[in-house]
């Protein structure tokens, strides 16, 4: 996004990418591909339509949950400097708050991590 020049909190636009990410994710799982999607899917809701969908198509799916702490994730940000406005610590703060972290329960639902 940033380099299209798309500002990464525009909600609308990300909305849309990922509609057309999801779209070009279900052609390639119809035709036996490996796909990873590495959008935030920040609430069970998100996570189950995507398990969800991809298991109508015959997909295996996977859930890859790395629980980092928040002085972690925010040195990576800060490290990567990729983001345009750059991510604040406060900004953080608030999306944790927000992130619904996977149960126990929502992990068994998907399919055991493939050995690579």
């Amino acid at each position: 996004m940033t380099t299209l020049g798309i500002n990464l909190h525009d909600t609308e636009v990300r909305e849309r990418i990922e509609a057309l990410q999801w779209k070009l994710t279900q052609d390639l799982l119809t035709i036996g591909q490996t796909v990873l999607i590495e959008w935030g899917t920040w609430g069970r809701s998100e996570r189950d339509a995507l398990r969800v969908g991809a298991r109508t198509l015959g997909a295996f799916v996977e859930l890859h949950f790395l629980d980092v702490p928040i002085d972690t994730l925010f040195e990576r940000i800060q490290q990567r400097n990729r983001e345009s406005p750059p991510i604040q610590r406060a900004d953080l703060l608030l999306w944790v708050e927000t992130f619904q972290r996977p149960s126990s329960e929502e992990m068994a639902l998907f399919d055991a991590p493939t050995a690579i």
